[in-house]
């Protein structure tokens, strides 16, 4: 997980957000909170639950990027998902518990993808010797790694010169997936089936003929797979997502009791209730184990036009302790959003006419002019 300071947290969105500063520093203390408690002994850890956030603010103002760029800040696991997409327990559709799930596996790829990258170059060093073993068939008794000849060529296929050159080698199949169509709310037990019928049939390794930068990007990928642990990933995984994983909901006011709609709405506040066991600290079964919601920092934003924080149920409300108003934007804004931050949008233009051959230039006049059209459009819409 990261260690950054929280002022180090607010620099770097500030390179890709403009304003917001509230914001910035709620999540960017949250996030420090969770390092800070990792430092802490075992019993006084169990007892420190985050303080969840609520961002409330217009569409368009920056909630859904402060969360995307935290989740890159993070190294921590993270999903975004939206409360609109699940329905209350015994309706058809996603339940709520779907998000921890979908958490384990977005920590189960960042593991995995972290093994790899480590194992890379002892991955390529193997591949290099299975390209080498069928460009020089090493004779019996010979040392394969000492050889002049061998040297030589390792030294051409790792300048480039053999990219071109076409070798026969075995490759691993990849196995057969099965495509099953799951209902609604049923597709833990999909994937637990292809999961099945995959593991019934191995992959099998077969004689291909390619060229040598095409085999050297497949068999480095199959080396690195071979040298990562999966028992282990799954368990780092499970500890992972328990005590450092981000969830962020957004859309919350959709699912908030309209003020003037008289009656309780059984699919708005059912999933309400069904959230709240889960914020609250919980258990929830994954097919890699049970998962302790307890320790989860939970961030949920939303634009609360036709609705107020308050028309959420009080139990959730309470859940949600740290409020933060991110405010619309201005014209200047706009502006420093054109020109600013990292990647800019007349960056970004500049670049793509530039592979015409043109050079794009933007005056001031002319960002201001693009800047204000932007404020009125979404002033009216």
């Amino acid at each position: 997980m990261s260690n950054m300071t929280p002022k180090e947290i607010v620099h770097d969105l500030d390179k890709h957000i403009i304003g917001q500063t509230d914001a910035k520093r709620a999540v960017a203390i949250a996030l420090r909170n969770r390092w800070r408690r990792l430092q802490l002994d075992q019993k006084l850890r169990a007892e420190i639950s985050p303080k969840n956030i609520l961002m409330i603010g217009p569409t368009g103002v920056g909630k859904t990027e402060i969360a995307r760029r935290l989740a890159k800040l993070a190294k921590a696991p993270f999903i975004k998902v939206e409360a609109t997409k699940f329905t209350e327990v015994g309706y058809v559709g996603r339940d709520v518990e779907s998000i921890v799930r979908d958490l384990v596996e977005a920590a189960i790829k960042l593991l995995r993808d972290t093994q790899i990258q480590i194992a890379q170059p002892r991955a390529i060093d193997s591949a290099e010797d299975r390209i080498l073993n069928a460009i020089l068939p090493v004779a019996r008794g010979e040392e394969d790694n000492n050889t002049n000849t061998r040297q030589l060529f390792r030294k051409r296929l790792r300048e480039g010169e053999l990219d071109n050159q076409e070798i026969e080698i075995e490759l691993e199949t990849p196995k057969v997936s099965m495509e099953i169509m799951a209902p609604p709310g049923m597709e833990d037990m999909t994937s637990q089936l292809q999961e099945m019928f995959s593991s019934m049939a191995p992959s099998k390794g077969k004689l291909k003929k390619i060229n040598v930068k095409d085999a050297l990007k497949r068999l480095t990928d199959e080396e690195a797979a071979k040298l990562v642990n999966e028992d282990d990933i799954r368990s780092q995984a499970i500890e992972s997502v328990e005590e450092t994983g981000i969830v962020f909901i957004d859309e919350m006011d959709k699912i908030a009791k309209q003020a003037n709609h008289g009656g309780a709405d059984v699919s708005r506040e059912g999933v309400q209730r069904d959230l709240l066991p889960l914020i609250e600290g919980s258990n929830v079964s994954t097919k890699y184990g049970m998962i302790r919601t307890d320790h989860i920092l939970f961030i949920t934003s939303g634009a609360f036009h036709l609705s107020k924080p308050s028309d959420l149920i009080p139990e959730l409300q309470g859940r949600l302790p740290i409020r933060v108003e991110l405010n619309a934007l201005t014209v200047q804004d706009f502006e420093r959003i054109l020109t600013e931050p990292d990647a800019s949008l007349t960056e970004q233009y500049f670049a793509l006419m530039k592979t015409e051959g043109l050079e794009l230039e933007f005056t001031n006049d002319g960002v201001t002019r693009i800047a204000e059209i932007a404020w009125q459009v979404n002033e009216r819409t």
